[in-house]
């Protein structure tokens, strides 16, 4: 009985061995049974797709008036009175400015007597014609006094034209003392006051009227942009806009959009040597008169349609010195990097010329948790609202 002590002793402590090292191995693999990989990053993304899209190029300009008058002093004399107020709408043929007319009244008179003097010169000519006629066909008279009376007729016919024409210059000069508008519009400051004389020698400058409705903006191109558009659109890739009759929007210099839209009148057929620019004209309505002569603007212009673009958000783009590039987000959801080509940008959008194919999905918002070659969960992206715009005071 007390040799078999021993073994039972040995046994037990070899169960217990096991027994402790299967609790310790139990307890090793509970940690790995229990840990569990992250989940995917969350990204925003764009499904690229082909849209149409007005191309349009916003260009600097400075507005100028349709018609412009100055208006001057086209006799010589003294302002007796200015009849308008500065600033404000006048008609064409409203009175100005009046200029003292007695010099010129007294003129006129003096040319209304050389008219009567001649045409009763004109009267004795012809009487003395009418009287020779019969006697110079009996011989009473010689052929040249006959001669001689019709010559003297046609002189004085003559003289009677000459007073009717100085009669007539003295009529206008007398009627040039009033002066009026030539167009209708809005009329500046007065370049002279009351007393002043005016048109020794020179028509001087009296006021100047402007018409501003409608006014033009003269914009600068440059020709490079007009040559792609020009390329672009003879190989079919893009529409034109429309001859002569684009659409255009103007932006104020307080970054305000004019509520009027205009149209294109015509684009230079020459380039500026100096600057390698086009000009275009564009009209707008300005009913208003908010719009001034001079004033910067910012246009907006439509030269051309894309029936198939490929855009992206600008914020997608992640440009380095060796280009642009996209991350796209595979059917496995696999991020790979893809380099493309943009053409131009349309507000928020770039305009993809190659890189991209319809249907592919692109990241837009999350680019810092995506990598290429990394596994990531997407969610449709949508563009923020821009806050409405806050009026400022002073």
């Amino acid at each position: 009985m007390r040799a078999s002590r021993p073994t039972l002793s040995v046994t037990s402590k070899l169960s217990a061995a096991l027994i402790l090292s299967a609790l310790l191995a139990a307890c090793g693999d509970k940690p790995a049974a229990t840990a569990s990989a992250p989940p995917p990053p969350e990204v925003g993304i764009v499904t690229v797709a082909p849209t149409r899209l007005a191309l349009t190029t916003e260009l600097p300009g400075r507005l100028e008036a349709s018609r412009v008058a100055q208006v001057r002093a086209r006799v010589p004399g003294i302002v007796l009175k200015r009849t308008f107020t500065e600033g404000s709408n006048v008609k064409a043929g409203d009175v100005l400015f009046r200029i003292d007319p007695a010099p010129l009244q007294a003129t006129f008179a003096s040319t209304q007597a050389t008219v009567a003097k001649a045409e009763a010169n004109l009267a004795q000519a012809a009487l003395k014609v009418q009287r020779y006629k019969p006697l110079v066909d009996t011989n009473a008279i010689s052929k040249q006094e006959y001669d001689d009376a019709l010559t003297a007729q046609k002189q004085a016919t003559a003289d009677l034209a000459t007073a009717k024409a100085t009669r007539q210059s003295a009529s206008l000069n007398l009627g040039y003392a009033t002066v009026s508008a030539p167009i209708a519009g809005r009329i500046g400051r007065a370049q002279v006051t009351e007393g002043a004389l005016v048109g020794q020698g020179e028509a001087t400058p009296l006021a100047t009227v402007q018409q501003v409705d409608p006014i033009y903006v003269n914009l600068t191109q440059s020709s490079t942009d007009i040559l792609r558009l020009r390329r672009a659109m003879a190989s079919g890739k893009l529409q034109a806009a429309g001859q002569n009759a684009a659409r255009v929007t103007l932006v104020t210099e307080d970054g305000q959009v004019y509520p009027q839209s205009g149209k294109l009148l015509f684009s230079d057929l020459s380039v500026d040597e100096s600057s390698g620019a086009v000009t275009l004209r564009a009209e707008f309505p300005n009913p208003g008169r908010l719009l001034l002569p001079g004033m910067y603007v910012r246009a907006r212009l439509e030269q051309a349609v894309n029936d198939a673009a490929l855009t992206v958000p600008q914020q997608a783009v992640q440009r380095t010195t060796d280009g642009a590039t996209v991350l796209v987000v595979g059917a496995d959801n696999k991020v790979t990097a893809r380099p493309i080509k943009t053409e131009s940008s349309q507000g928020n959008l770039a305009i993809v010329s190659a890189g991209l194919n319809a249907g592919d999905r692109v990241i837009v918002e999350g680019l810092q948790k995506a990598k290429p070659g990394s596994t990531v969960r997407t969610v449709a992206w949508i563009a923020p609202v821009a806050p409405p715009a806050q009026s400022k005071t002073n």
